[in-house]
This record gives C-alpha cells, sequence and structure tokens, in this order.
C-alpha cells in the first residue's frame, strides 16, 4: 500500500509541477500568440497617419544646363475638329519643356524610405481631361485605388487607351463632349502612359504610388512634397524624355528641405 500511496504522490506531484510556469497569451486565440497593436496594423495593412507634430515639407527644382530646343510643333489640319482650337493648324509638343533652366512636367516622388506604412487612398477623384485635343494635364500622379476620372471636355470623339505592365490596361471610348468614364489603378507604377488612338498626337502619363507623396513641376521647375514623417529617403525624378535621376536624403522633424536636380541635353 505505501508502494502505491507513493507512485501516486510522485505522478500527482510531477503533473503539478509541470504545469507551473506556463501562462497562457492574455486574450490570445488558440494556437496564436500575443503581439504588439502595432506589428498587428502594419500586417493587416491598417493606415497608421505620421505625427501631424513631426511632419516636414520637402521642396526643389529641377533644371535643364544648356540650350533649350525649340519644342516640337505636330500638324493637326487633318484633323479640322482639333485644327479649331489651334489657329496655326498646329499643337506644340509637351516632350520637352524648360524656361530659364526650369524644367517642367517631371514627377518626383519618394522611391524609397515609406516601406512598412500603409495609406489610405484618397477618395477625391483625379481629373484628366480632353481638352483641346490634348491631355490635360499631360503628367500627373495618383495613389493606388484612387477614382481616376477620365473626360471629354471637347465635341469630338477621344478614347483613352492606357499602357500599363502592373495594373490592368483600358481602351475607354468618349465620344460625346462632357462625357466621363472613372477607373482605379490597384498597383504602383512609375509610369503608366495614355493615348489617344483616334489622334495619335495626344499623349500623357500618370504615376501610380502606393502613398500621396509625389509632386509634378511647373513652368517654374518646381516642387512640393508636404507632410512628409522625418526619416531616410530615396527620392526619384522622372522625366519623359531625359529619364531618371534619384538622390538619398534624410529629413529631419518638422524640417523644410530644399533640394535641386540637374539634366543636361
Amino acid at each position: 500500500m505505501k508502494t502505491k500511496n507513493a507512485g501516486a504522490l510522485f505522478v500527482l506531484t510531477m503533473v503539478l509541477v509541470s504545469g507551473c510556469g506556463q501562462k497562457p497569451a492574455e486574450n490570445a486565440p488558440t494556437g496564436q500568440t500575443a503581439s504588439s497593436p502595432a506589428v498587428d496594423q502594419a500586417a493587416a495593412g491598417i493606415p497608421q497617419p505620421p505625427d501631424p507634430v513631426t511632419v516636414a515639407t520637402l521642396r526643389g527644382k529641377v533644371f535643364f544646363q544648356g540650350s533649350v530646343p525649340p519644342a516640337q510643333e505636330i500638324s493637326v489640319l487633318g484633323n479640322p475638329e482639333c485644327a479649331v482650337f489651334h489657329p496655326n493648324g498646329k499643337v506644340r509638343s509637351e516632350e520637352l519643356l524648360a524656361t530659364d533652366g526650369a524644367l517642367q512636367n517631371v514627377f518626383v516622388y519618394v522611391k524609397e524610405g515609406l516601406e512598412g506604412r500603409s495609406f489610405p487612398a484618397p477618395t477625391a477623384p483625379l481629373t484628366i481631361e480632353n481638352k483641346n485635343c490634348v491631355y490635360v494635364p499631360h503628367v500627373t500622379g495618383a495613389q493606388v485605388d484612387q477614382p481616376v476620372v477620365f473626360l471629354n471636355g471637347d465635341p469630338t470623339l477621344h478614347n483613352v487607351h492606357t499602357y500599363s505592365k502592373n495594373s490592368k490596361s483600358w481602351n475607354l471610348g468618349l465620344p460625346i463632349q462632357g462625357m466621363k468614364q472613372t477607373k482605379k489603378f490597384e498597383a504602383p507604377e512609375v509610369m503608366v502612359s495614355l493615348k489617344c488612338d483616334v489622334h495619335p498626337w495626344m499623349k500623357g502619363y500618370i504615376g501610380v504610388l502606393p502613398h500621396p507623396y509625389f509632386s509634378v513641376t511647373g513652368t517654374e521647375g518646381r516642387f512640393e512634397i508636404k507632410d512628409l514623417p522625418p526619416g531616410d529617403y530615396v527620392i526619384e525624378v522622372w522625366h519623359e524624355k531625359l529619364g531618371v535621376q534619384s538622390q538619398k536624403i534624410k529629413i529631419e522633424p518638422q524640417e523644410t528641405k530644399e533640394i535641386e536636380f540637374k539634366f543636361g541635353a
């Protein structure tokens, strides 16, 4: 009897000892371990807005060095529906526009440094208009899943043919003035090209990004990217004829930082 009691006591002791020190994760489902809320949000793709107290501004200018070749002029006399908008019967190409050394239509964006962050797509649409038989704007940008409205502002047939590698390409007919079609790009891509098959000189470009940190230079060659979280970044600039350039930068909390890019013929 003593042997049996001793054996039972030993088994009970081992069960109690093996159960000590094992503390289940609080609020964790069976088979899972607890993790921090920040990790969970990042894994789920939940947007984590930047701290408005620390955000910074990136400004700059893109230069064209050397003599600027005259802008190419494309005859539209064979298309009277478009020639009516252009008294000399020609449309100025927007392939290379520079004034006093300032380069226009350069797409500027954060290429690296925002990995692991998620940003909600704007609900406000971006509009690209067929106006006077050209795309307005010629170069622009949008976020992934942001509504993009393609609008026909002319009293003639246009179409918008997109050429994309990462998203579905479309060929949208816009036969009536005021007609519009709304689409969304599902993946980042720099750049997506646009073309009108009816009027082959009509070309445009749109940069699609997973974040809102991009800009396009105007006639003065300047750009501005606001509300950028402090950190280390690669900033890239794209031009349809001159190619791309990039810079590594560090931007501090609340800083307004100025940078420059220079292209040559």
